[in-house]
């Protein structure tokens, strides 16, 4: 199994994100060289831990320390903004920002931790919120999507307000991922 914790996002940002990506695939000039792939839209999520590959015999020790995990207050998050790892020179991953509670950060490192307690390595860069639209193989966009995203920087998307994070499993198939939730955590109270 390959798994993942993650946030869902609302419908509304799932849509506006798909006519961004619809406006920027019809402003990619095709080529062998620089080929954009696209995050289907109903993939997209904010993902706190990626847990890889692990037998299905360490399901319920990994379910049970996420349900474990606890935050004080629900998480906002506002998606704006476009972006690029690790520049706009030579991009790997064409993202959305997120800004988002300050105890979204302290959340992720507590998935981390836990589940280094179950022989899961840590991360090893520093938690960065944001929803991957694009990957480039080889490293490298066209100016004319270059372009397009620069005159989307500051777009908004919308916003979630959430109260809990899901364990997510990943099959590669030839379409592309296809992600299922298995299950949901409830991190925070609900507010009244």
């Amino acid at each position: 199994m390959r798994l993942f914790v993650a946030l869902e996002i609302p419908a509304a940002v799932r849509d506006n994100l798909a006519t961004l990506i619809n406006e920027l695939r019809a402003a990619e000039v095709s080529s062998a060289k620089n080929r954009a792939r696209w995050v289907r839209p109903e993939n997209l999520h904010v993902t706190l831990k990626f847990i890889g590959h692990i037998e299905a015999g360490r399901l319920d020790a990994i379910r049970a320390a996420l349900a474990e995990v606890r935050s004080e207050n629900v998480m906002e998050l506002h998606f704006r903004g476009l972006g690029f790892f690790p520049n706009d020179k030579r991009p790997r991953v064409f993202w959305a920002g997120i800004e988002a509670s300050p105890h979204l950060v302290p959340l992720a490192n507590e998935i981390d931790r836990d589940m280094e307690k179950l022989d899961i390595p840590r991360e090893t860069r520093a938690f960065a919120p944001h929803l991957t639209l694009a990957r480039f193989a080889p490293p490298g966009i066209s100016e004319r999507l270059r372009a397009a995203a620069q005159e989307n920087s500051a777009r908004e998307f919308g916003l979630l307000r959430t109260g809990e994070f899901h364990l997510i499993e990943s099959k590669t198939r030839p379409t592309g991922a296809e992600y299922t939730r298995l299950s949901s955590f409830a991190f925070a109270k609900a507010e009244a």
